[in-house]
């Protein structure tokens, strides 16, 4: 059980780390040879070049103007100054709307912590409970007193703590009510005012029935047609371009060494230098580097165009699925919200991710086998979540040396040296967890891919809801059981078995003391670490200073990264969760909670304005999500509330708890109702009005090439084949998709005449005979 001193030592250090973190930070930000780490977004928009400088040649590698290192904290109040509605312009809505997740926190924790020092605190702290308690040897330290724990079984002041939970759910759903009621308006504004995307106009069909007188493309072309006769204006057959991407990928991997070579050949040609062709250069046979990287290259060049021509001639490559592309937005908004034909089952359509958002790799997976994939995924997630119970288990077992000594006496020697003790107790248990979690985001995400999601959003909204149901179990749940057991095993084994769910009762707000420490290094110093990149730092610096040869080549060495919604957000929940849960249990830990909300706003609106360059605009399509998960942590708050207050034997007052729960569904089912359409349809009002002024202010528009080649594979429109491939564009793919004549009698249906096959149907003079009055 951490005390005080270890509390007082796990920030001093956490503190002094994020400070080191800051200061590095501001002196390497000023630095010449940094500026494209600590700034790739302005490059990446063309309004930033690299510095120049006259003079003295150190100048061009770092600052000697000693003022600017006076005013090195000026990039804080910085991050503060563009107003929102230039933030959106910058960065995109979704970058915007991530920041008042933030806000947000703010807005409820605030009030929160004041009411709860204010009336909470002095409730706890003038009893004498747990003095009593350690009588009976069980374990707690100074912060407890300030806890709910403190209060004595079946006291008349656990009314204050009931009152003070109907205040924060009502303060709570207040503020969440108003930010969903922004949030929206911000939305359908952004829609309103974006400018023009393929993905406005453009749907995902899935499911294609197979048919044995047509091809997809023909098919999809004439369902459409008839269906959607007129607004209805192009489409592109999704192609397994799989392998091709591999091998694309793999050769310019291979181009990427060849470059490196040459360069350090170019510097000195009086050298050959020499690899070996087995895994990362280092078994296998030697070999001269240069013969060997460009006979692959040309090996590869020959993979590659065979695997084209391969997909472009093979039926089998093409899948049941298509992006159809219509002449307005109210066309495309009609067909992806509404069922195209009898069977549900097929012909499946939903609003195509933007380009730059679709994950290709996924589109050629059948989409009967997404539910088994899925099923899978299910079943190994609650293995994963079930398993890491162990390391959880062991990090609660450092946290808890007092609980521990109590079972194995011959250790304490060893750890009773005060500093070391309080490092362990105070430190170690956060930065241990920490460390057991690095790997988890990749696990999850590498899942998410499996089951088969087919935009970069989607994939990143569900593993962010698997991180957080995690961090729910293991972090948080996981926590509170395992710490318990630990800390008050001796207690248990001595006790009746009617006494062990009081002794749990109590154990729970104890566990406070470890959830402060993870905040303190997960929220403070890592928080600080963000900013500081020293990853991307030291990656820039190594291909700056190994393959870079040209201005684009410097581009391509920056990472600027993205905010990270599948990591970011679930943690900022973990915190909401660990917030409203303790606000009546143990204030103490609130004014933690304020310092992450404050710290990490200003860090990442840094990182938005400066650094981040988010993948996709997705208009903030995942707010429901984050409202929903603040109104799942709002009733586990209350429910564990409820069962700590019954094993307090409050009975007068506990049954007034009951209406909380009922009261926070019934609120989560209005905003789901009054707000969450917004998110997921598009208003056919909207859409027609959007069209509408775009036809008068450019009523010469084609659409038509604008969104013809749109929803073409990249590998197929890369430049980076341009030996041989040249023919491979985007217009040869679309008159690649060469429709044959049909015998299907549906065909006579078809009001317009093919766009392929106009000339060439047989069919089409009888279309048109019998479509004459």
């Amino acid at each position: 059980m951490a005390t005080l001193a270890d509390i007082g030592l796990a920030a001093g250090i956490n503190i002094l780390s994020a400070f080191v973190f800051f200061v590095a930070f501001a002196i390497l930000r000023l630095q010449p040879f940094n500026d494209r780490v600590y700034f790739p977004k302005w490059y990446l928009k063309g309004l930033r070049s690299s510095p120049t400088h006259s003079g003295a040649f150190v100048r061009k590698f770092v600052n000697l103007d000693c003022w600017s290192y006076i005013r090195f904290l000026n990039w804080m109040p910085d991050a503060l100054k563009m107003p929102e509605s230039e933030l959106i312009d910058h960065a995109g809505l979704d970058s915007a709307v991530y920041l008042r997740i933030y806000l947000m926190g703010l807005k409820i924790f605030v009030p929160v912590a004041f009411l709860a020092w204010t009336i909470l605190v002095p409730v706890n702290w003038t009893n004498s409970t747990l003095e009593l308690a350690k009588l009976k040897n069980v374990t707690s330290s100074d912060i407890d007193k300030l806890s709910i724990s403190n209060v004595p079984q079946a006291s008349n002041r656990f009314w204050a703590h009931i009152i003070m939970a109907y205040v924060f759910t009502f303060w709570t759903c207040y503020v969440l009510l108003k930010e969903y009621e922004i949030v929206a308006s911000m939305r359908l504004q952004f829609l309103a005012s974006e400018q023009r995307r393929a993905d406005q106009f453009s749907v995902l069909v899935r499911n294609v029935p197979p048919d044995p007188d047509e091809s997809v493309s023909e098919l999809v072309e004439h369902f459409f047609l008839v269906n959607h006769p007129d607004h209805y204006l192009t489409h592109q057959v999704v192609y397994d371009a799989n392998k091709l991407a591999q091998l694309v990928k793999k050769k310019k991997k291979m181009q990427n060494w060849l470059d490196y070579y040459q360069l350090k050949y170019d510097r000195n040609n009086s050298k050959r230098f020499f690899t070996k062709t087995g895994f990362l250069g280092l078994c296998g046979e030697k070999v001269d580097a240069l013969d060997y990287y460009t006979s692959e290259i040309e090996k590869l060049s020959k993979e590659v165009v065979a695997e084209r021509e391969r997909v472009a001639s093979d039926p089998k490559s093409i899948v049941p699925a298509a992006f159809v592309s219509f002449k307005t937005r109210w066309g495309a908004a009609v067909c992806a919200q509404t069922q195209q034909c009898r069977n549900p089952t097929l012909w499946l359509t939903d609003w195509a991710p933007e380009p730059r958002d679709v994950y290709w790799q996924n589109l050629a997976i059948p989409y009967v086998s997404l539910t088994i994939r899925r099923l899978i995924m299910a079943v190994a997630f609650f293995f994963l979540t079930f398993f890491f119970m162990i390391p959880i288990a062991f990090v609660q077992s450092l946290a808890s040396i007092e609980g521990i000594e109590k079972v194995a006496p011959f250790i304490k020697p060893i750890i009773d040296v005060g500093f070391i003790k309080s490092f362990i107790q105070g430190f170690l248990p956060g930065i241990a967890l920490k460390l057991f979690l690095i790997f988890l985001p990749t696990i999850l995400m590498i899942m998410s891919k499996f089951e088969g999601f087919i935009s970069l959003s989607s994939l990143e909204r569900r593993s962010a809801t698997r991180y957080y149901l995690f961090n729910l179990v293991n972090v948080f749940l996981g926590s509170i059981v395992a710490g318990s057991a630990f800390q008050q095993l001796n207690s248990f084994i001595h006790q009746s078995p009617s006494d062990i769910p009081k002794t749990i009762g109590m154990a729970i707000p104890q566990r406070a003391t470890f959830f402060i420490s993870y905040i303190m290094v997960d929220g403070w110093a890592g928080i600080a670490g963000e900013i500081l990149m020293l990853k991307p730092l030291i990656i820039y610096h190594l291909k700056n200073f190994l393959l870079v040869k040209t201005e684009k080549d410097r581009e391509e060495a920056m990472d600027p990264g993205s905010i990270g919604f599948n990591t970011g957000e679930p943690q900022i929940q973990l915190y909401f969760l660990l917030g409203l849960v303790y606000a009546t249990v143990t204030p103490a830990l609130l004014p933690f909670i304020l310092v992450f909300f404050s710290l990490a706003y200003v860090v990442f609106r840094h990182q938005i304005i400066n650094v981040y360059n988010q993948e996709y605009e997705s208009a903030a399509a995942f707010w429901p999500d984050v409202h929903g998960r603040v109104i799942v942590a709002l009733v586990i708050s209350q429910l564990l509330l409820f069962g700590l207050m019954a094993t307090k034997e409050a009975a007068t007052s506990t049954p007034f708890l009951i209406a909380l729960p009922v009261l926070t569904i019934s609120f989560h089912s209005f905003c789901k109702g009054r707000y969450e359409p917004a998110f997921v349809r598009y208003p056919l009002q909207e859409a027609m009005m959007k069209d509408t002024l775009e036809r008068a202010r450019e009523p010469n528009l084609n659409l038509k090439s604008f969104l013809q080649n749109a929803y073409l594979h990249p590998v197929f429109k890369s430049a980076d084949d341009d030996d041989e491939d040249d023919d491979y564009d985007g217009e040869k793919w679309e008159k690649d998709s060469v429709l044959v004549p049909t015998k299907r009698s549906s065909r006579r249906n078809t009001p317009l005449p093919s766009r392929i096959s106009a000339t060439s149907s047989p069919s089409l003079p009888e279309v048109h005979e019998d479509s004459r009055p």
